[in-house]
């Protein structure tokens, strides 16, 4: 006799409802990072060669934090779909077992 499986479809609609969640928050993270960030030139003082340097650091991390943002959203979305498709697989062989013993 073949081994049996079973795959817990409501673990899988937990992970979806999980990964959204973190979708939604990635997509604060990425609006603070945009907007909240900002540093208006002068901020820091002028004429000293520092003030340029951590103003230069500044748009620096800016960038690279708005870049692992856009690249953590894309990996989590990728992934929640993946989750998805698999969830509606099982779902389907589920209803075509069950369909199997009753026709």
């Amino acid at each position: 006799m073949a081994d049996q499986y079973k795959v817990e479809l409501s673990e899988l609609e937990g992970t979806i409802t999980k990964l959204n969640g973190v979708l939604s928050r990635l997509g604060n993270a990425d609006s603070n990072a945009k907007t909240n960030t900002y540093l208006p030139a002068g901020a820091l003082g002028t004429g000293f060669d520092e003030a340029d340097s951590l103003a230069s650091a500044h748009s620096t991390m800016k960038t690279h934090i708005q870049d692992v943002v856009t690249y953590l959203n894309d990996v989590v979305n990728s992934f929640g779909d993946k989750t998805k498709k698999v969830h509606g697989a099982y779902q389907d062989s589920e209803y075509d077992a069950q369909s199997g013993f009753r026709g």
